[in-house]
């Protein structure tokens, strides 16, 4: 049985899931998430975390089960959902500007004041100088810190992450995690997220969810105080958490009959 809760902001209710023609990628999936919490899904590759974030996106419909935002089907609550991919994903021949205002601009031309908060977003993550350089003029970090901008930048209340900053340096994947947490702690913002680092799930986490065979199988609550900075990474309580995690990790077996 997976382990979580039945209700919530985000709710994850008796989720299954499989492609045509294959084992089940997901298996009575239970996850709640509380307004404003950051939630982390480890494990080993395969065992189906992003398909878990697409369901939850609205983007995969589930066989079975539920899955509502703010008490509304997922599918019908994507104004509410903001999406973050592995790769930054920009447009090469738009400016950081206009790459964050795409989400706007697909549908009507931006008004003043999302122009506004889209360069405050900008400001925010550092790039405020840098508005007009095209993906091609940015660093690996400031591509990604133009996509997390992207995806905030209709206000979701939930933020769901797919290793957004997997492909990066540590300096630099450390710093981009110091600033969501400023960010979605600053606006509310719900986030779920896929990681294979075991300090990113630690550090960014208020629980995280241990995944092996399409299933839920331990959850790991990580009891450090909020703000969280750069000094944290170094203490024993860190370390002991990141040790817990990876037991979990190692202690599960793949489920017979579940495949990802």
């Amino acid at each position: 049985m997976s382990v979580g809760h039945t209700s919530g902001f985000l709710a994850l209710r008796g989720v299954d899931f499989g492609f045509a023609g294959s084992p089940r990628t997901l298996a009575g999936i239970d996850l709640a998430l509380a307004p404003g919490e950051v939630h982390g899904i480890v494990g080993r590759s395969g065992c189906g975390k992003t398909t878990l974030l697409k369901v939850a996106a609205g983007l995969l419909a589930p066989q079975t089960g539920q899955v509502m935002v703010r008490g509304r089907d997922a599918s019908t609550a994507r104004e509410d959902i903001g999406f973050m991919f592995q790769q930054p994903t920009l447009l090469e021949w738009l400016p950081a500007l206009d790459n964050v205002l795409l989400p706007v601009s697909l549908h009507r031309r931006p008004s003043t004041p999302e122009r506004e908060w889209a360069l405050q977003l900008l400001a925010q993550l550092g790039l405020a100088g840098l508005a007009q350089r095209r993906p091609g003029q940015l660093s690996g970090g400031q591509q990604s810190r133009v996509a997390l901008a992207r995806a905030l930048m209709q206000r979701p209340s939930l933020l769901l992450l797919d290793e957004p900053f997997a492909a990066l340096d540590a300096l630099t994947r450390e710093t981009l995690q110091q600033d969501l947490l400023a960010l979605c702690a600053q606006h509310g913002t719900t986030v779920l997220f896929v990681t294979h680092d075991i300090a990113e799930a630690v550090f960014l986490a208020d629980r995280v969810s241990v995944m092996d065979g399409g299933r839920i199988v331990q959850e790991v609550e990580i009891a450090l105080p909020r703000p969280r900075d750069a000094a944290l990474r170094g203490r024993p309580e860190f370390a002991a958490l990141g040790a817990r995690v990876r037991e979990a990790l190692q202690t599960h077996d793949s489920v017979q009959g579940v495949a990802a």
